[in-house]
């Protein structure tokens, strides 16, 4: 079940609500949250459903071991162990098997093992928890209940903003519920649910057509639609998910941090990764990056350990080695940045960062889109040498933009700026505040009219990090 379906809309949301609502017992409503969150997840898992159980009880365990003096770091290692080998059971068994034929040319057996959807960011979650009380014992759960609450909650269980357990763990046993919360908690999740159905699934429609051809079918123009528009798909497709997680969390007392901020509007790529996923970022800062020494050994170590977590993002993605390159591209371009070979802190660069952030963003978004390696690079080289393509193909993608395209590619850009919150600031501290609200809820109102005229009209509605 995700955010952007009908079902999600006009069945499990409004009872979870209405019981959420008519019961004003603590303990019964996080008793609502908990069994709904688990009725979301079997929905579309049924048998993966296990498996998160599984991995909350065994998080809940090692948390109080964790807490203790005598098997804490014995506890962190178990965790980690746990966690990380959910990851490569599930998710990288396949890929590792593909490598080891490659390599031996033994042609073992590849083993199809179905992905559990949101597995890495429930591990990581649970594998935060134990790391957290083992660093700050008094924080420890003792109510294994409290921890399924905390990893399964719905509104960010299979695509995140990854929630460390600091961050709402007072928020388990008192938060508020009032008119004023759920009013800005449905603003914020219309408006999310419009980046995705609205925008994102406009720019997927595209995107998906380009890369559904060989590179050697497209020409350079074909090649450069179809990586602007991917690009703009998995930003509006995530952070519109993101939007609609932190607003059903504020609806039900929960206050999630934020996950993106602007990250089009970056001068480089250490700005951008500020800005992107902050949660992934801030969880290999906090998991990994510091625990390998920071910046604090010199400048060579402080490079090994970003390239270290870059590799570890990219893979963090998925089983491919599209991804493992474009987490070192990154990793790369901020290296370069560090040394200032890119010379980004300098004034005279300024308005040239903000062109080649743009570039390698969305160069290195090709190669993340892409089947193979090969794919990327291919579109990439159409991009950059004139190439003519098949005639047919390019007439097929290039009619399949339509008005409605045009008006998401409009919107998008001007949502990839931060245009409408200076608005927003200037009219709260005016004398058309009021006027500013009702226009803002109206338009909130068809909005989410608009959204649900265009799933009933279309199947499309693809969502991008459920493969992760």
């Amino acid at each position: 079940m995700t955010f952007s379906s009908l079902t999600f809309l006009f069945m499990f949301l409004p009872v979870t609500f209405l019981l959420y609502a008519l019961i004003r017992n603590h303990t019964a409503r996080n008793f609502i949250l908990a069994v709904s969150s688990l009725i979301f997840y079997a929905y579309g898992e049924p048998v993966a459903v296990m498996i998160m159980l599984i991995s909350i009880v065994l998080n809940y365990l090692f948390g109080r071991l964790a807490a203790g003096e005598k098997y804490d770091k014995l506890a962190v290692a178990a965790a980690a162990i746990l966690n990380i080998g959910m990851l490569i059971v599930y998710k990288y068994t396949g890929f590792f098997a593909e490598i080891f034929n490659s390599i031996t040319h033994l042609n073992i057996p590849v083993p199809q093992i179905r992905l559990p959807i949101g597995i890495s960011f429930f591990t990581f979650q649970g594998l935060s928890y134990v790391v957290d009380v083992y660093r700050q014992k008094d924080r420890v759960q003792k109510s294994l209940f409290s921890v399924l609450l905390y990893i399964s909650f719905f509104p960010q269980l299979i695509a995140g903003p990854i929630v460390r357990y600091e961050d709402i763990a007072d928020r388990l046993y008192q938060r508020e519920f009032s008119i004023d919360r759920i009013s800005r908690g449905l603003c914020r999740f219309i408006m999310g649910l419009g980046k995705k159905v609205l925008i994102a699934n406009q720019m997927g429609f595209i995107a998906d057509t380009v890369f559904g051809f060989s590179p050697d079918q497209l020409g350079i123009s074909s090649a450069w639609l179809g990586a602007i528009c991917y690009t703009l798909q998995i930003f509006f497709d995530f952070s519109g998910y993101s939007d609609m997680a932190i607003g059903l969390g504020c609806v039900f007392g929960f206050d999630f941090k934020e996950n993106f901020n602007y990250p089009f509007i970056a001068g480089s790529i250490q700005d951008f990764w500020r800005r992107w996923h902050i949660s992934l970022s801030t969880w290999f800062k906090e998991y990994v990056y510091i625990p390998l020494g920071g910046n604090r050994k010199g400048k060579v170590r402080t490079t090994i350990n970003k390239l270290v977590v870059f590799f570890l993002t990219g893979f963090w993605h998925g089983a491919n080695f599209t991804f493992i390159v474009w987490g070192m591209l990154h990793g790369l371009c901020q290296m370069l940045e560090t040394y200032q070979i890119i010379p980004t802190k300098k004034k005279w660069f300024k308005p040239i960062g903000h062109i080649y952030t743009l570039l390698v963003v969305t160069l290195t978004f090709v190669i993340f889109r892409a089947d193979t390696l090969s794919q990327g690079f291919g579109i990439i080289k159409d991009m950059f040498t004139g190439a003519v393509g098949s005639a047919a193909v390019n007439a097929q993608i290039l009619s399949s933009v339509s008005v409605l395209v045009i008006i998401a590619f409009a919107f998008a850009l001007l949502f990839s700026t931060p245009i409408f919150r200076v608005l927003r600031e200037k009219a709260e501290k005016s004398s058309l505040k009021n006027l500013y609200n009702y226009a803002s809820y109206t338009g909130t109102l068809l909005l989410f009219v608009l959204c649900v005229l265009s799933l009933i009209s279309s199947r499309y509605n693809p969502f991008i990090y459920f493969r992760f």
